[in-house]
């Protein structure tokens, strides 16, 4: 296996690394961590060193740069042959599930931004914000009631789709949003996770602290 190096954002802020490193974690695959702090004077020019976009996460091989946080997870997923359920209409319908929290949710993403260690009550999302939370909620019960019998993640065993949308089980915790059971046994076996309480923990001793207004500029994907 070729060395591989990981740079990442803030772990408590940054929800695009989160899904790269969570994957790679939890398939085995072994790599090196570089965190770059987001949205200081540096980042720009940090981040020049490693990333041809100026986004994080990214993956550095010795083959090459990888510097979107789904094709990481694909490449990942590739290597170790583990991610995606084996029967193609099954696995089809787990990378149209991490493809369309990749490519969508834009209002959930904007007034819903991550941040692991915040508790926040109150929170009335939009009209659009709330479809964003309640196709998302459509999508996790779908899988869990179809494959549930399998395993507890979205298709059963764990997948790319489930590191896509860890960092959404992250932000109904953080916003209090109101869930049905079968959502919060899902969020139940996210937060149980090693790896996952691994970065939670991490996130929580970081110093900086970032506005929302920063974290609404695109500096991660």
């Amino acid at each position: 296996m070729t060395d591989l190096t990981l740079v990442i954002g803030n772990k408590n802020y940054s929800s695009w690394s989160l899904r790269a490193w969570l994957f790679l974690k939890q398939v085995g695959v072994p790599f090196q961590e570089v965190r770059v702090p987001l949205f200081t004077d540096k980042t720009r020019s940090q981040l020049a060193n490693y990333s041809p976009s100026g986004l994080v996460p990214v993956l550095i091989t010795d083959e090459g740069t990888i510097w979107d946080s789904l094709a990481i997870c694909e490449y990942g997923a590739e290597t170790h042959q583990q991610g995606w359920p084996q029967p193609p209409a099954i696995r089809a319908q787990a990378r149209a599930v991490a493809a369309e929290m990749h490519s969508g949710f834009m209002a959930l993403r904007s007034e819903m931004p991550m941040n692991c260690r915040a508790r926040r009550t109150g929170v009335e999302p939009s009209a659009v914000c709330q479809t964003n939370i309640e196709r998302i909620l459509s999508v996790w019960q779908s899988c869990r009631q179809t494959y549930g019998e399998a395993g507890p993640w979205l298709f059963g065993e764990f997948s790319v789709a489930d590191a896509m949308y860890a960092p959404v089980a992250s932000r109904f915790v953080t916003y209090g949003v109101s869930l049905p059971q079968i959502a919060q046994d899902y969020i139940h076996t996210i937060f149980e996770n090693p790896h996952m309480q691994e970065w939670l923990q991490a996130g929580a001793t970081e110093s900086e602290i970032i506005q929302a207004s920063e974290r609404g500029q695109p500096i991660s994907r």
